[in-house]
C-alpha cells in the first residue's frame, strides 16, 4: 500500500510497526492506551511479515492499520526479507516523520524496524526487551534480534525483574529501562472479560469444548524453526499417542508454516481424540487455554499466558527465554524428543496431584497495566525532549 503524505502534526506522531499476530496481540493493548492518551497522533503500520495470521491479532482488538507494505515473498529467505522490510520502512519514516517508532519482541519486522529507525536517526521504545535464552541460536534468529535491538533502542521495557537485569548487565542505560509487565496479560485480561460478558466470541470452539466435556484437553502449537525437520516428527508422535488415551482429547491449530500444515495433514484423522484445526483467532483460542489440562508448546507467549491462567505447560524447547515461567512451576522444559513429551504428558494426565501443583495462576508476568506504564514513559519523555539514545549513545 502506498503511502500519503502527512503534514507535521501538531501532537506527537508515535509509529507503531507490527509484522506478525503475537506481535499484534501484544501491541494492542499499548496502541489504544496510546490512542486514549489524547496527546498523540499513533500510527499503525504492518509490514505483512504474517498476512492471514496478522489479520487475526489485529481484529480480535478491533485495530485496523494505517499502512501495510506487504513484504512476503514466495521462496524468499530471512536476509531477503530483512532488506525489503528495512527499505520500505526507511522511506516511509522519512516520509511521515515519526517522533518515536515502537517494536515490539524480537522478529525480524522488530529488528529490521529498529534498525531502519536508527538510521533514520529516530528514537526506538522496544516493548519486551532484555529477554535472554543464553544461546545466540536459540530461538533462531529471534535471539540474535532481540540482542540487536537493545542495541538500537533509546528505550527500553523488559517485562521482568530478570529481563531488567539483562540490560543492565550488557550496559545498557539505566535511565532508559523501564520495568513495565508483559503487555501479553494486557491482551489476555481484556480476552478474558470480553469472553466473560459474550461467550458466543468462543463460537468457533464451542464444538471442541462440548466434545471435551469429562475428558482432558490437551491443546498443541509448534512453529519455530529450530522446531521443524526431525524434531517435529517425534512431536507428531507424541501427538499421535496422547490422542489415542480413552480419556483425552488433543487439539492442534496448525500453524501457516509448510512444515507443520505437512505434519497436520499426516496426522489428521489418525487417532480419534485428535483434532486438527486452522489457526484459530485469539479470542477462541484464550477460550480454548482456559479449559486445557495441558498445554503443549514452543511458544514464547502462550508460557506468559499459561503461566498467567494457571494451566500446566510443557515447553517444546530445550532453553527458554522465559525462566520465570519454570521457576513459578506452571511450565517446564521437555524438549523435543518425542518420547520424553509422550512421558511428562502423560505423568500429568495420569498423576492429578502433579497436575495440580503446576495448576496454579501466577504474575510473575505482570498486572495487566504494562500499557499504562509506556505510554507513561513516552509520553514523560517526550515532554522532557529526551530522544535518540543508542548504547553507547
Amino acid at each position: 500500500m502506498p503511502f500519503e503524505h502527512l503534514d507535521t502534526p501538531q501532537c506527537p506522531r508515535i509509529l507503531v510497526v507490527i509484522g506478525t499476530r503475537p506481535e499484534a496481540i501484544k501491541l494492542a493493548p499499548v496502541i489504544h492506551a496510546l490512542q486514549a492518551n489524547g496527546t498523540l497522533d499513533v500510527r499503525v503500520w504492518l509490514t505483512g511479515q504474517h498476512r492471514e495470521l496478522l489479520e487475526h491479532g489485529l481484529a480480535a482488538f478491533d485495530l485496523q492499520a494505517d499502512a501495510n507494505l506487504d513484504v512476503m515473498c514466495e521462496g524468499q529467505d530471512l536476509s531477503e526479507l530483512t532488506s525489503r522490510i528495512l527499505a520500505g520502512l526507511a522511506r516511509a519514516i522519512q516520509e511521515v516523520q515519526p517522533a518515536w517508532l515502537v517494536v515490539q519482541g524480537d522478529t525480524t519486522t522488530a529488528m529490521a524496524a529498529a534498525l531502519a529507525g536508527f538510521q533514520c536517526r529516530v528514537p526506538v521504545a522496544h516493548v519486551e526487551a532484555g529477554l535472554r535464552s543464553g544461546a545466540v541460536d536459540l530461538p533462531w534468529p529471534e535471539e540474535m534480534n532481540r540482542r540487536l535491538i537493545s542495541t538500537l533502542a533509546s528505550l527500553h521495557f523488559p517485562p521482568t525483574k530478570l529481563a531488567e537485569q539483562n540490560l543492565l548487565k550488557e550496559g545498557v542505560e539505566p535511565a532508559t529501562i523501564v520495568r513495565t509487565g508483559n503487555t501479553v496479560i494486557d491482551a489476555l485480561d481484556l480476552a478474558c472479560r470480553r469472553l466473560d460478558a459474550d461467550p458466543a466470541a468462543a463460537d468457533d470452539v464451542h464444538a471442541l469444548l462440548e466434545a471435551a466435556a469429562g475428558r482432558h484437553l490437551v491443546v498443541v502449537t509448534v512453529h519455530r524453526r529450530e522446531t521443524l525437520g526431525l524434531r517435529l516428527a517425534g512431536i507428531g508422535r507424541a501427538i499421535l499417542s496422547l490422542a489415542e488415551r480413552s480419556d483425552t482429547m488433543v487439539v492442534f491449530p496448525a500453524h501457516l508454516h509448510p512444515k507443520v500444515r505437512a505434519l497436520a495433514a499426516d496426522l489428521s484423522g489418525r487417532a480419534p481424540g485428535l483434532n486438527v484445526v486452522a489457526p484459530l483467532a485469539y479470542l477462541p483460542f484464550v477460550a480454548l487455554m482456559r479449559r486445557a489440562s495441558l498445554i503443549l508448546t514452543d511458544s514464547g507467549g502462550i508460557q506468559e499466558e499459561a503461566t498467567a491462567l494457571g494451566i500446566p505447560t510443557l515447553v517444546l524447547r530445550d532453553r527458554t527465554e522465559r525462566p520465570e515461567a519454570i521457576a513459578g512451576g506452571t511450565a517446564r522444559l521437555v524438549g523435543t524428543d518425542g518420547d520424553a513429551i509422550l512421558k511428562a504428558s502423560n505423568h500429568l494426565l495420569d498423576d492429578a496431584a502433579a497436575r495440580i501443583l503446576m495448576a496454579h495462576p501466577d504474575s510473575a508476568f505482570g498486572d495487566g497495566r504494562a500499557s499504562e506504564r509506556i505510554v507513561e514513559a513516552l509520553v514523560t519523555r517526550i515532554a522532557a525532549g529526551a530522544a535518540f539514545q543508542p548504547l553507547g549513545g
